[in-house]
């Protein structure tokens, strides 16, 4: 039980891998769509490619959302209107009429004489009604027939038989001219006008109601289709009922949910297809990979971006399909090449969209789609931490899905006029949504403990705590950090190595030659030495010992990993050589040679393995005392050359043209240093 329970401790970080893996199976799985898949693919107005195709059980042609939609509208627009004619107020207007001609200074025989006449009027206004204007506003030119609703009876008239409030006046005067005496036409119109109120008035929630009826009861089907009957043959062009007979098939196979006979079937196939996709990138990482792969956090990283982009789209998807493309893929790329590298960050993007393409419709014009934005995303962001350049990548990769998404259109459609500009708008949104970008790096950074380029500014900054305590306790050692700092990142930027990263370390890199600074001759302003009172040994002990330092003080003030590896690895398992030669000189035969040796590691990158270069030349240059050009090359060539013997870079992935490349750099970069003045005169 013992053994066991040791080699079980062992493997800790494999069995955690395992888990790992399996749990991402397992919810990936899990948020797949429930339904059937139809496994044949086609193309409106293209061939069909597959052999001749029969239902496989009775089924309804289902009308496509687009003639549906285009339905709902012609229904909404050609709607009838429905007006209410209120009977109660007709009574109320004859009435008011009848007191204010009995208000008026008339005659008796004049009142009965008008009385008529108005009422007359009255009746000929209201045999159809007056309208407000308010509910005239409903009518257009189009509207050739309302529904007037009168009581319990409802009849069609059109909409110029009513009376509106600027033929009022003009109806009265009119009626007058021809009926009422002179004298009394003036008192007369004044007392219509003010008694005739409309009647008319349109009834929205009864025309609303009559409106959804209307859509409540559109078909949404176009005919039937019999099991085993033809649906289409091999070659026949993909259109009219063809392509809506293969939509509903699709349609209803994926909404038919597993059943029990099947569903475990169902699952063991997706489960081997997610798990061999997830291998996949587990032997990438194993392969190529090997750091992040032996760093649980870093792979947990990888794993948990990846399920959550296909937890997003599933969601998408479950609410409404056409806001697919409204999910920002090209933050996973973007996200894994920020604390990783661009190769990781396209195959893992690879590798979600392939799983994607099993949720999806239109699985291909996705993949594609998806595919080409991702590689996008991988040539063009790049230092982040400039705004700038983000914003234009995510224009770019903008730009793209809206290129790809018109030529598929004009594949499918056969011209540029059934482009669906709802799209556009999602490819818009999608951008948007992805300059969510610098806060995940942030959250990620904090919760996972990495480092983007964003943080690594932040750390470059000469302000920082760290940065101006070395600057005062030891100023030459500061600004030999910095010329390093600089050289580094000018042949970093030739060999296409992340320059903000190995510019950062090199501004750490000796920071443990804080604790005793005048030990090192870059910060003795006298001609005292320390060095005189010590044995060799005991000074290589105090040499050697500002490298482990450097790491406590990094890890004390909470640098990142990828900031200590340049602490640990900038001298490698190099010797301290003068003390060594100085001991070798003084007790040739008595010389432990380990005691004048750097602990390690050597470098592992093309970051470290550059620092280990620009600091031992910017080092070593402040020796000549006559810094010609042909010294200067002499110098960085037996320094460089020396460091390959001791096989200083064997495990970094730097070839020997990015060493010859570092050189020329170095050469040109220290030539500059040291240029040489002309003499003015005095």
């Amino acid at each position: 039980m013992k053994n066991f329970l040791n080699k079980v401790l062992q493997q800790h970080s494999l069995i955690y891998k395992l888990i790992l893996y399996v749990l991402t199976v397992v919810l990936i799985v899990f948020l797949f769509p429930k339904g059937g898949k139809f496994k044949y693919d086609y193309f409106k107005g293209k061939p069909w490619l597959y052999e001749n195709y029969y239902a496989p059980f009775n089924f309804a042609i289902q009308k496509s959302q687009e003639t549906i939609d285009a339905e709902i509208l012609e229904i909404e627009k050609n709607s009838t209107l429905y007006f209410k004619f209120d009977e109660a107020l007709v009574q109320d207007v004859r009435s008011n009429f009848d007191e204010r001609i009995r208000q008026e200074n008339y005659t008796s025989e004049i009142v009965e004489e008008i009385l008529p006449i108005g009422q007359k009027i009255i009746s000929s206004i209201y045999d159809f009604g007056f309208i407000d204007s308010q509910s005239e506003s409903k009518l257009t030119s189009e509207t050739l027939e309302i529904t007037l609703r009168k009581g319990n009876l409802a009849f069609n008239i059109p909409p110029d038989k009513f009376i509106t409030s600027t033929e009022l006046l003009q109806f009265i005067s009119s009626s007058l001219a021809n009926s009422a005496p002179v004298e009394l036409r003036s008192s007369m119109l004044n007392i219509l006008s003010e008694v005739i109120r409309a009647n008319i008035h349109f009834d929205e929630e009864f025309t609303e109601k009559a409106k959804e009826e209307r859509i409540k009861n559109l078909s949404y089907t176009t005919g039937f289709v019999a099991e085993s009957e033809l649906v289409i043959l091999k070659g026949d062009i993909v259109e009219g009922k063809k392509l809506e007979a293969l939509n509903s098939i699709r349609r209803e196979l994926e909404s038919q949910v597993w059943s029990e006979s099947n569903y475990n079937w169902v699952v063991f196939g997706y489960s081997v297809l997610v798990a061999l996709a997830l291998l996949m990138l587990l032997l990438f990482l194993r392969k190529y990979r090997n750091d992040i792969y032996e760093n649980s956090t870093k792979t947990t990283l990888i794993f948990l971006n990846i399920a959550l982009m296909v937890f997003l789209v599933t969601v998408v998807v479950k609410i409404d399909v056409k806001y697919v493309y409204a999910v920002p893929l090209c933050i996973l790329p973007i996200i894994l090449k920020a604390f990783f590298d661009a190769r990781l960050g396209l195959f893992a993007h690879v590798l979600t969209v392939l799983l994607l393409g099993f949720i999806v419709p239109n699985s291909f014009e996705f993949i594609f789609l998806q595919i080409i934005a991702g590689i996008v995303t991988i040539l063009t962001v790049s230092e982040l931490y400039r705004r700038v350049n983000l914003f234009i990548s995510i224009g770019q990769i903008t730009m793209i899905y809206m290129i790809a998404y018109i030529a598929f259109t004009i594949i499918q459609e056969g011209n540029i006029e059934e482009l669906n500009w709802f799209y556009f708008r999602l490819f818009a949104f999608n951008g948007v949504l992805a300059f969510l970008v610098p806060f995940l790096i942030f959250l990620y950074e904090k919760v996972f403990g990495l480092v983007s380029d964003v943080s690594l500014l932040e750390l470059s900054n000469t302000n920082s705590t760290l940065l101006r305590m070395l600057a005062e306790k030891a100023p030459g050692t500061f600004q030999h950090s910095m010329q390093v700092a600089n050289l580094a990142e000018a042949a970093a930027n030739e060999i296409g190595a992340n320059a903000m990263l190995v510019r950062t370390g090199a501004l750490y890199h000796d920071i443990g030659k804080m604790n005793n600074p005048m030990y090192f001759t870059e910060n003795q302003s006298t001609n005292v030495n320390p060095h005189s009172d010590l044995s060799n040994v005991d000074s290589a002990g105090i040499i050697i010992n500002h490298v482990i330092e450097g790491i406590e003080l990094a890890k004390k003030n909470r640098l990142p990993d990828r900031i200590i590896d340049f602490i640990r690895t900038h001298h490698g398992t190099s010797l301290v050589y003068y003390f060594y030669m100085q001991e070798k000189n003084e007790n040739p035969e008595q010389v432990a040679i380990e005691k004048f040796r750097y602990p390690g590691p050597n470098p592992f990158s093309k970051e470290t393995a550059i620092l280990m270069m620009c600091d031992a030349a910017e080092a070593a240059s402040k020796s000549l005392k006559e810094p010609t050009a042909q010294a200067i090359d002499n110098l960085i060539e037996k320094i460089i050359s020396k460091q390959m013997e001791d096989g200083q870079f064997m495990n970094a992935d730097i070839t020997f043209k990015d060493i010859v490349v570092v050189k020329k750099v170095l050469k040109k970069k220290v030539k500059n240093i040291y240029h040489v003045r002309i003499d003015y005169p005095e």
